[in-house]
């Protein structure tokens, strides 16, 4: 249900810069005033699109609620309405002025409503005290990236339209295909872990479903997959993804990736120090890391050296 509320996001937004391009690139003549007026009511569902996509995920909803489905009619058939009784070839000063204001009056309440749904996460990120998993990194991502392009569009209201529209139209863009890579799809779209305060796991059972995780990740070398996710583990364990990230966050106090890259570091360090027939890129490929650039930034940050200073030392003796 989130990929539904997250395309309705895209899809608005794309109509919404579609326009703001169109009209910075076509002579004012020759614009059709029906694809503006297009534009402007996407941009009128931009905001409560981007609340319940953020709603959704926080909240793992997986049907949408009468409620939600209700609220989104009326809005549609209020810009529908709007639309037909004030269309905007014949009321231009209407909808550049007054209702432009009031579009983006709406867009804006549904962003402080946004940010008020994601504040845990927030308040996570910003404590630091536990990581913050990829799908969390995702939202936030997507709600910054809105907050700029509706700052860019306000500016552009008043002042500079054509900077401040394209300049963070591509910062949108630009975190949409960062985190869209190939090593960060499966877990963006994850679903987050629920509020973890209703459920705390015990100090017993926490120890033994850790001392559990480590023999099981040692013992078939789970680390050593590119592709093993934690609905993977979890599985193996007989417990859901969301009290693994929650063992891993609040009794471990790491993420997923940073759990399963210490293993992947300790495998390295052992080749590094027995394998030296391997390349570095190999040594990386089999400790587990999915390219040759993540194996030495995870083994420099964690070892404070590259892997060939590493190794260095091994081969001199």
């Amino acid at each position: 249900m989130q990929n539904f509320f997250f395309g309705l996001l895209v899809l608005f937004l794309s109509l919404r810069i579609g326009k703001s391009l169109y009209v910075i690139f076509t002579p004012r003549e020759e614009r059709n005033f029906w694809l503006i007026q297009i534009g402007l009511s996407a941009c009128f569902l931009i905001g409560i699109s981007l609340f319940y996509y953020i709603k959704a995920s926080v909240e793992n909803k997986k049907h949408i609620p009468t409620s939600w489905k209700t609220h989104m009619g009326i809005l549609v058939a209020f810009i529908l309405i709007i639309g037909v009784l004030f269309p905007y070839p014949y009321h231009l000063r209407f909808w550049g002025t007054y209702f432009a204001y009031f579009i983006y009056l709406v867009w804006g309440v549904y962003l402080i409503a946004s940010g008020y749904v994601l504040r845990d996460v927030l308040k996570k990120m910003l404590v630091g005290k536990t990581s913050v998993s990829t799908s969390e990194l995702w939202l936030i991502a997507v709600f910054i990236a809105n907050i700029l392009i509706y700052t860019a569009y306000l500016i552009g209201l008043f002042f500079f339209y054509f900077v401040g529209t394209i300049t963070f139209s591509v910062v949108f863009y630009v975190l949409l295909i960062m985190f869209l890579s190939k090593r960060n799809r499966e877990m963006i779209f994850e679903n987050i872990p629920e509020k973890y305060a209703a459920k705390k796991i015990t100090t017993t059972e926490a120890d033994e479903l850790v001392t559990q995780l480590k023999e099981l990740v040692v013992v078939k070398e789970l680390y050593k997959s590119t592709s093993i996710k934690i609905s993977d583990i979890a599985k193996e364990l007989h417990i859901t993804s969301h009290k693994l990230s929650q063992l891993l966050n609040d009794n471990v106090g790491k993420s997923f990736a940073a759990f399963m890259n210490d293993f992947r570091i300790a495998e390295a360090k052992k080749l590094l120090e027995e394998r030296k027939e391997l390349t570095l890129e190999a040594i990386g490929f089999e400790a587990g890391f999915s390219s040759k650039s993540n194996f030495y930034a995870t083994f420099k940050k964690s070892v404070g050296q590259t892997p060939s200073q590493y190794q260095k030392q091994f081969l001199s003796s």
